[in-house]
């Protein structure tokens, strides 16, 4: 396989620094790249601002020049909600979004305009990172700071499968901060793991688990114009089995939103 140049962005992220990290494990493979807003969350994740490019997703220039040269995109820009204030007893907390931080401006404004970018670039594969519980309107995250977080994440989804470009669409479960490579990854679709678990387990992901499925996503062709979901097993599952075979995973997959 040819080396690929990618741009990861929302590097600085949880998963996105994961996922950059990873890239840069097989400089054989993989020129990696970051995008993000603070060079000081780069200096703390990766102990240096080299190979980053710096800016906002609102910025077309921005995003042009960091995608200068790249065959790939990866896309783990989100919309984050932020407590108003601590909760009284018995309340629920109250969340909004930053200014300009809006799941319509962040997660489907934003993203039109990497996908955008990446078209008049050249990009000819674009992984996206979303979130299960697109198919519900009534989903609890949509209500959080009256956001329609997944409501906008699922349009801009359309939007990338519309755009030509290859895609691989990732909608990862619930995102627990474990180790990966230890767990049964299940995939599926229309949030059908979210509707029905199997055997009840939860709905949950290692972060970890996701990166490595971006990595593979970006080696493997059989994940080119696939969208799904995925979970795992819990790490003590005796059903489960860690899966290593990503090309059989992606088997699993199909084309469409």
């Amino acid at each position: 396989m040819s080396m690929q140049k990618v741009l990861v962005t929302g590097a600085t992220g949880r998963t996105g620094s994961l996922v950059l990290q990873k890239l840069r494990q097989h400089p054989d493979e993989f020129e990696a790249v970051g995008f993000a807003r603070s060079p000081e969350k780069a200096e703390t994740a990766f102990g240096s601002t080299d190979g980053f490019y710096f800016g906002d997703i609102a910025d077309r220039s921005a995003l042009d020049r960091a995608l200068e040269g790249c065959q790939a995109l990866v896309i783990l820009t989100s919309a984050v909600p932020q407590m108003k204030a601590p909760p009284q007893p018995g309340e629920r907390p109250e969340f909004d979004f930053p200014p300009g931080g809006m799941p319509e401006e962040v997660d489907y404004r934003g993203q039109m305009n990497q996908i955008d970018a990446a078209k008049a670039a050249g990009v000819d594969h674009i992984v996206l990172v979303g979130s299960m519980g697109g198919t519900d309107e009534n989903h609890p995250l949509n209500r959080l700071g009256n956001g329609n977080i997944l409501i906008w994440k699922r349009k801009a989804e359309q939007y990338l499968i519309d755009s030509g470009i290859d895609y691989t669409i990732v909608r990862a479960g619930g995102l627990l901060d474990k180790p990966g490579g230890q767990r049964e990854l299940l995939v599926g679709k229309h949030d059908e793991l979210l509707k029905n678990p199997p055997n009840g387990i939860p709905t949950s992901i290692p972060r970890a688990d996701v990166a490595e499925v971006v990595v593979r996503a970006l080696r493997e062709n059989n994940a080119r114009n696939k969208a799904f979901d995925v979970i795992s097993k819990p790490e003590d599952d005796p059903s489960g089995v860690v899966t290593t075979d990503f090309a059989a995973l992606f088997d699993r997959t199909t084309p469409g939103l």
